[in-house]
């Protein structure tokens, strides 16, 4: 099963990040399977900064799904200058731009670095 790591590069990643969370777990083909993550916290800080969204994906329909709802949700106009990094577990990912992001075949962006197989690092 994928997993695929999302970061929010934007203004405000942290509060980018759940409201990118809301809207996947708002699709119910990824009931289930979206959960909001962050690294442990630096020195001198009391907690974690949940600013990576996680979804495992299983074969199929929901990398069809992801890429639809991450398309609907970076393109609406409040988020024009955010950017998305789409890594898989090993690391290597991708970079979707919200100013490019309706003349990209994102499904295939994301298939490209998501499907099983071997490692590779896509960068648009």
């Amino acid at each position: 099963m994928a997993t695929a790591r999302i970061s929010v590069l934007s203004r405000d990643p942290i509060a980018d990040a759940e409201s990118l969370t809301d809207w996947l777990r708002g699709e119910p083909a990824l009931a289930g399977k979206v959960r909001l993550d962050g690294a442990g916290p630096e020195p001198g800080q009391l907690g974690t900064a949940l600013d990576t969204v996680t979804v495992l994906l299983g074969a199929g329909g929901p990398l069809t799904v992801l890429a639809s709802c991450l398309r609907a949700w970076i393109t609406q106009p409040r988020r024009s200058d955010v950017r998305l990094e789409v890594r898989r577990a090993d690391g290597s990912g991708v970079e979707i731009d919200a100013k490019r992001v309706r003349g990209e075949d994102l499904e295939g962006l994301l298939r490209r670095i998501l499907d099983d197989g071997p490692d590779q690092d896509v960068r648009e």
